[in-house]
């Protein structure tokens, strides 16, 4: 079997989405006897001065901490000292560790780490597989971020990274349309593979209402709980929920939970209080892994958002927790998109347009008439997950795409 050198970021004990995500597909693979090793930061997600070992075995997998700067995610300017320092160092250690023959997988955190672990793939006989967890420059372009503005420096960072696709053995995407995407820029159809994320679907299972302790300590007992767990970030619009708490505000069975962080979770803290909404909101902090089953079940239903501008460069890996906790989805963004089109197809939740308060409140009056609804659509959720995108499926598509690829001379 190939060596396999995992490249980002993050990784355990750190908790942040790819960072857990990693640490299963890594864990999985050393079980099964396949060499892992793991080229990360010292730092974690929310504490960029955090100091962890430089090296270190976790649960079989060799873990190589590299130096970087440490500003954070606080500015922008800050982080991209952090990304330019974590590439030249993560490619100094590359060069150092890699062997020919190896498999170089590079996620996408922080954004075009593809081009540095090219280099130095090709520079060590090594292959490369791509793990895209969004399409940079193209998420950026989007977002309007400042670095990024004009034409060209966003064409010529395309071009690169678009070298580093064609040039790996195998692309993972996380999504169809993302798989499009990749074709469009012609990228090989054999080298694009769809694997979805995952989420601990073992651990996270539907909870009843009247068994959940957290509707109880958060007095939640008798509500109707329209709820968001995770990063409320730049991709996300909350437009939507806040006219429907503003239209319903008068109605006290309905509350609106928040659980998590993120640049725009305080936005939306700051416009409920200036709308006199507090009441119908609650805004709760990121709770701990094993509190999950509990917080994610003490929703009645969840909302899942993505700017439609997005569809296509990333795929909310919300969706996999909210179906594992068997509650219905409320999709607000594109209903031709990635999510839209499956909870559709699915029945299991509704998809509204972004900014659509109307067509929410809406949504949310039914469900709270309906509770046989509310029920049905979450165990199609649960259901789907199973039949689909259950963590042991998708685990086995990797270790089943890598043995294809232990076949597989680099270059070829």
């Amino acid at each position: 079997m190939r060596r396999l050198i995992f490249v980002n970021r993050f990784f355990f004990p750190d908790h942040s989405a790819t960072s857990q995500i990693l640490a299963d597909l890594a864990f999985y693979l050393a079980a099964t006897g396949r060499e892992s090793h793991i080229v990360t930061s010292a730092q974690i997600y929310d504490a960029p001065r955090a100091s962890l070992p430089k090296f270190e075995t976790v649960n079989g997998v060799k873990v190589h901490r590299v130096p970087s700067s440490r500003f954070g995610r606080g500015s922008l300017v800050g982080r991209s000292f952090d990304y330019l320092t974590f590439y030249r160092s993560a490619r100094r250690c590359l060069i150092a560790l890699a062997r020919p023959g190896d498999l170089l997988v590079a996620k996408t955190d922080p954004p075009l780490l593809s081009l540095p672990v090219m280099a130095a793939a090709r520079r060590r006989g090594a292959g490369l597989i791509n793990w895209l967890q969004d399409l940079y420059p193209e998420v950026a372009v989007a977002l309007d971020v400042p670095f990024i503005r004009g034409p060209f420096l966003a064409q010529q960072l395309a071009h690169r990274r678009d070298r580093s696709l064609r040039a790996a053995e195998a692309n993972v995407v996380v999504g169809e349309l993302m798989g499009e995407k990749l074709a469009a820029l012609g990228v090989a159809p054999a080298r694009i593979h769809v694997i979805p994320n995952w989420c601990n679907d073992v651990d996270v299972k539907p909870v009843a209402r009247l068994d959940n302790p957290l509707r109880q300590a958060w007095g939640l007992q008798d509500k109707f709980v329209f709820g968001y767990s995770g990063n409320l970030g730049r991709v996300h619009e909350f437009e939507a929920v806040l006219g429907a708490a503003a239209r319903l505000r008068a109605d006290c069975r309905f509350v609106f939970l928040m659980i998590g962080g993120g640049k725009r979770y305080e936005a939306l803290r700051s416009a409920v209080e200036r709308q006199g909404l507090a009441g119908a909101f609650r805004f709760m902090p990121y709770q701990p892994q094993q509190a999950l089953p509990q917080s994610l079940g003490v929703c009645d239903a969840h909302w899942v958002s993505l700017n439609p501008k997005l569809e296509g460069l990333i795929v909310p890996s919300k969706f996999y927790g909210i179906a594992a906790a068997g509650r219905p989805i409320v999709m607000i963004g594109d209903p031709d998109g990635e999510l839209g089109r499956l909870v559709t197809a699915q029945s299991c939740g509704f998809v509204v347009k972004p900014g659509d308060a109307d067509a929410l409140v809406g949504v949310l009056q039914r469900l709270v008439h309906e509770p046989d609804t509310v029920v049905q659509m979450g165990a199609r959720a649960r259901h789907l997950l199973d039949a689909r995108f259950s963590r042991a499926q998708t685990l086995q598509r990797w270790r089943q795409l890598l043995d294809r690829l232990d076949q597989v001379q680099p270059g070829a």
